[in-house]
C-alpha cells in the first residue's frame, strides 16, 4: 500500500500524517507513506484545499484533518477493497 499526504507542511499536514501512521500500526498493516509537498504536484491530484489523503494514488480525503476513527476506516477499505 502506498499513502500519500498531500500539503505544504502545515499544522494539519503533520497531523494527517501523524494520525495515518498510527492508524497503520493499529490496524497491522504495512505501508509507504510519503510526503507531496509541491502545490504543482498537489494540484495534479485535484486537490485545492489540504491536507489530503491519497492511498494508492486515489484521493480518498481533502481539505481537513480526518478523525483517526475514519482514517482507519479509509486505509481498511483501500486494503480489503471487496469487503
Amino acid at each position: 500500500m502506498d499513502i500519500k499526504i498531500l500539503g505544504p507542511g502545515c499544522t494539519n499536514c503533520v497531523t494527517l500524517e501523524r494520525i495515518t501512521h498510527e492508524a497503520l500500526a493499529q490496524l497491522g498493516i504495512d505501508a509507504t507513506v510519503g510526503k507531496v509537498t509541491d502545490i504543482q504536484d498537489i494540484m495534479a491530484y485535484g486537490v485545492m484545499s489540504t491536507p489530503g489523503l491519497v492511498i494508492d494514488d486515489v484521493v480518498v480525503f481533502s481539505g481537513r484533518v480526518p478523525t483517526p476513527t475514519r482514517v482507519r476506516e479509509l486505509i481498511t477499505a483501500a486494503a480489503n477493497p471487496s469487503a
